[in-house]
């Protein structure tokens, strides 16, 4: 719980400023930027909580049995309790606050933490962001251009740093982790737990096979990194596209919706296995000393 609340706090305020730094400037409420945030941490607090908390099951020596039921169990009543109240707040009227005020007429926009870069003049302010403008290219003359959907030149302009891409990607992964999540509790109950329910039961098995290095550091680095190829893999396996290749290979055998769920299944059966055939290996070298 401590994760999730820290993350919503801090994806709260990445929105805030996302909201405050759009061109024009339009209503928002601050329930629907907390509710987004909430979902959104959510999804990293449901990896996160299930790779530290396995790792140190792990580290302490618990029963695998007991460790992944309790970890499964906890998980899927946290993130269903925690849906569902977001679903019922969502219900709340919310009052709108108008956009903040950028500036009049001659805003220039340009990046504070680098003073060489390319600014541009929006001659209309934050009124017509789309429309007249002047960029001020480093060593190139002043350039007009009319609007914003005339075929010239016009350079992009970046607010403040900019995020490294492993970052950017994840936050794009786990947002559209926290976007399914959303839509299968829309969808019901049983739509939802099949979901949830197989990709915990898949991280849990992940989670607790790693056990390569007899370093604990080392183990949650690397879980940390399959972790994030689960994050990536459901993101891209629920992009239309991919569904219309499921689909096509299903037929009628099962709906499109199922085939994660299946893959998700499937993987975890397969961990399982060979965190059982490990086990035994161990357990009869041990015997034969």
């Amino acid at each position: 719980m401590v994760m999730f609340v820290v993350a919503a706090c801090f994806r709260f305020l990445h929105l805030r400023v996302e909201w405050a730094r759009s061109l024009p400037p339009k209503p928002e409420t601050a329930m629907t930027l907390m509710i987004a945030a909430a979902h959104w941490a959510l999804s990293l607090a449901l990896f996160s909580s299930i790779l530290v908390t396995l790792n140190y099951c792990v580290r302490r020596k618990f029963s695998p049995l007991i460790s992944i039921v309790c970890v499964m169990t906890l998980s899927f009543f946290i993130s269903f309790g925690i849906s569902a109240a977001l679903e019922r707040w969502k219900a709340v009227p919310p009052a709108h606050s108008a956009g903040v005020q950028l500036g009049g007429n001659g805003l220039i926009l340009t990046d504070a933490m680098n003073k060489n870069e390319t600014a541009v003049v929006l001659l209309r302010g934050t009124a017509e962001p789309l429309g007249p403008r002047v960029a001020a290219v480093p060593n190139q003359p002043l350039s007009y251009q009319h609007s914003a959907n005339e075929n010239s030149y016009f350079p992009q302009i970046q607010f403040g740093g900019s995020v490294p891409w492993f970052i950017d990607e994840m936050a794009v992964d786990i947002n559209l982790n926290a976007n399914l999540f959303r839509q299968k509790f829309t969808e019901g109950f049983y739509s939802y737990a099949i979901y949830a329910g197989t990709l915990i039961f898949l991280l849990c098995s992940v989670g607790y096979a790693i056990k390569f290095s007899a370093w604990p550091l080392a183990n949650l680095f690397l879980a940390t990194i399959v972790f994030r190829a689960i994050l990536a893999f459901t993101a891209s396996f629920n992009l239309p596209h991919m569904q219309e290749i499921i689909s096509s290979f299903a037929g009628n055998v099962f709906p499109a919706a199922l085939g994660l769920p299946l893959m998700f299944l499937a993987f975890g059966m397969l961990v399982n296995i060979y965190s059982l055939l490990s086990y035994a290996s161990k357990r009869r070298k041990e015997d034969d000393f």
